[in-house]
């Protein structure tokens, strides 16, 4: 028994409590659950919330929870962790749940659920208005294309990673894929889009191609993984697409060029250059071309977001006051 506390006593010195670091699916306890009143309806709406010990004016990452998630994601814990480090404000909304219903998926309710998570982290911190900035990866890339075009007013920057630009498109993707996608996009929008029908409408209501000539003066970082689509759900032509309605047309894509990174996962022969990016990690850079304020990056990856590279770029960005 004294040989045991005594082995305690030892790794108690030699690792203390302070030096553990916490799992890597497990929220930080400085993150607090929270519920706030969003104006879409009146009702609350839950949410995770972490305010800096500071009086002074801090960035907010507002962070988005993907297609299939909610707000307890541990693949939002990332963002998380990099607030605590940069004392900046962080909050992750519900904004209704997984992409399944009509309730979430794009609807005005989700729209106002941001607006008003938002209003809540200003109303409960000290946060630079100047820097707030929004992030997502998939069904979240998807939401942060739809917020930089539905409400550019607010962003100072906006990463959106494997991001759908087109759910209509995206529908019949995922059905000649066999993915449980489409099925979601029908339950949300009311049932097959096809032949400019009532779905199809919907779907475009709720998509960010309707509305991303309005983000012209967003700062807008698209990445996309040049497998997606294949080793993943989101075909890489959405990114380009979404990227080619707020470029000038001489720096647009074109289809021909489209149809060849998706169909032979490259880059076309005359558009390739040697790039480099150190927050890409071993991720290597194949595309990069700017535009205005937005900047589209193809690398060799698939369904996923380098949060390193994210952050950074974010960190860089102000909104004029």
């Amino acid at each position: 028994m004294q040989m045991r506390l005594a082995l305690l006593f030892f790794l108690f010195c030699l690792f203390p409590l302070s030096g553990f670091s916490q799992a890597d699916d497990a929220w930080p306890p400085e993150v607090k659950e929270i519920s706030y009143l969003s104006a879409a309806d009146n009702t609350r709406q839950p949410g995770l919330f972490y305010a800096p010990p500071t009086n002074k004016p801090q960035p907010l990452l507002v962070a988005l929870h993907t297609w299939s998630n909610d707000y307890k994601q541990p693949g939002s814990i990332p963002y998380a962790r990099w607030c605590l480090t940069h004392k900046w404000v962080f909050i992750h909304p519900n904004f209704r749940g997984p992409n399944v219903r009509p309730e979430a998926t794009g609807s005005e309710l989700v729209i106002q659920d941001i607006v008003s998570a938002v209003e809540y982290a200003q109303q409960h911190a000290r946060v630079d208005p100047t820097r707030i900035y929004l992030v997502g990866v998939s069904g979240g890339g998807y939401l942060a294309l739809l917020l930089a075009g539905r409400r550019p007013d607010i962003w100072a920057g906006v990463s959106a990673w494997a991001a759908t630009s087109d759910l209509t498109a995206w529908y019949h993707e995922s059905k000649k894929a066999g993915r449980k996608y489409a099925g979601d996009i029908a339950a949300a929008c009311g049932g097959v889009p096809e032949n400019n029908n009532a779905a199809e409408r919907e779907c475009l209501k709720r998509s960010p191609l309707a509305y991303l000539v309005s983000a012209n003066q967003v700062s807008l970082d698209i990445n996309a993984g040049i497998q997606d689509g294949h080793t993943g759900s989101t075909p890489i032509s959405h990114s380009l697409r979404a990227f080619n309605l707020l470029a000038r047309e001489s720096a647009q894509l074109t289809e021909a060029e489209i149809n060849y990174f998706v169909r032979q996962v490259k880059v076309p022969a005359h558009l390739q250059s040697k790039l480099s990016d150190p927050l890409y990690g071993s991720k290597q850079i194949l595309f990069r071309r700017q535009a205005n304020k937005a900047r589209l990056t193809i690398f060799d990856g698939g369904h996923e977001i380098i949060h390193e590279a994210a952050l950074q770029w974010l960190a860089r960005q102000r909104r004029a006051k």
